[in-house]
């Protein structure tokens, strides 16, 4: 059962830990800290981790080749850091459901990519799984509550899930030559050169790692330092979830992969239910359903995709 389903397994724990991420992301802003400096600080701190660990066990393997080059600067440039810039900017000037829906369409780009720039042949129900999961990702988004539409954040979300398309695509490719491990040191590394140049790392506001947080919600009586809810960002909210998500590429299409990846909202909304008493209602279950549906149908295909 294990090894017959193991990809789709390890994508299922990575949209879980993202999706928590989610949560103690949220609690990290609201006390202060800008979303572009706690990217900043995933990003690098998850390098360092990843970095050290694949230096003491196989340092030979971060050695790369010319050709395999192009693609791992484009992991990092796209998969790692165009992915969170534009996200963060989408949300800053939308309502998050309609920029979380516009970013959730990336396996529509994928598939088109896939039949009509690469010529190759996807099964009918591919087609019906990316129908209902776009379906069911509008009702849990429920995007007639807030279509305040600003043009930027409109560019900025599409651009995002372009990234979030390429990132599924350069992925599944250098997962056929490079372990999951390095691929992580080299698109973490370079995304954090990207944002270390745009936000030196000697004006972070340090003191936030010794700062009190609250936990709000259900825990709105306790808090933690700062430093805790970094730590647990860096490792269980993108070291764990990105090893997942990449392992999980290497037996599945982008085009699937993508598709289970639309857990993430849905997942993310339970969390947030369940932790800071944001509402979920009857209609949001109703189209948690029909996403599950359409990455079924999805899941069904990969063989044929």
């Amino acid at each position: 059962m294990f090894k017959s389903h193991r990809s789709e397994l390890f994508l299922f724990v990575g949209a879980i830990a993202f999706a928590f991420n989610g949560v103690i992301s949220k609690l990290a802003l609201e006390a202060g800290l800008s979303a572009w400096r706690l990217t900043e600080i995933r990003t690098s701190g998850a390098f360092l981790v990843m970095a050290a660990f694949v230096v003491a066990r196989k340092p030979k393997s971060l050695i790369t080749t010319k050709r395999e080059l192009p693609s791992l600067l484009a992991f990092g440039i796209i998969g790692i850091a165009a992915v969170q810039a534009f996200y963060f900017i989408g949300i800053a000037r939308l309502n998050v459901s309609v920029s979380l829906l516009i970013e959730f369409t990336a396996p529509i780009w994928i598939v088109l990519w896939l039949r009509f720039v690469k010529k190759k042949q996807v099964s009918p129900l591919m087609w019906w799984g990316l129908s209902l999961g776009f379906t069911g990702l509008m009702l849990v988004a429920q995007i007639w509550k807030g279509m305040t539409l600003n043009g930027i954040g409109v560019i900025a979300a599409f651009l995002d899930a372009f990234a979030l398309a390429g990132y599924f695509l350069i992925g599944e490719k250098l997962g056929k030559t490079k372990a999951s491990d390095v691929m992580m040191v080299w698109g973490l590394g370079i995304g954090s050169l990207l944002f270390a140049l745009v936000q030196p790392w000697w004006s972070f506001p340090f003191s936030f790692l010794t700062k009190q947080i609250n936990l709000q919600g259900r825990y709105a009586h306790q808090t933690l330092p700062g430093w805790v809810l970094i730590l647990w960002i860096v490792l269980m909210g993108t070291v764990l979830p990105y090893y997942c998500v990449i392992t999980g590429l290497k037996g599945l299409s982008a085009s699937t992969s993508s598709m289970i990846g639309m857990l993430e909202p849905i997942l993310a909304g339970g969390f947030a239910w369940w932790w800071l008493n944001e509402a979920f209602n009857g209609i949001q279950l109703i189209g948690a359903v029909v996403v599950l549906t359409g990455i079924y149908f999805a899941d069904r295909a990969k063989s044929t995709t």
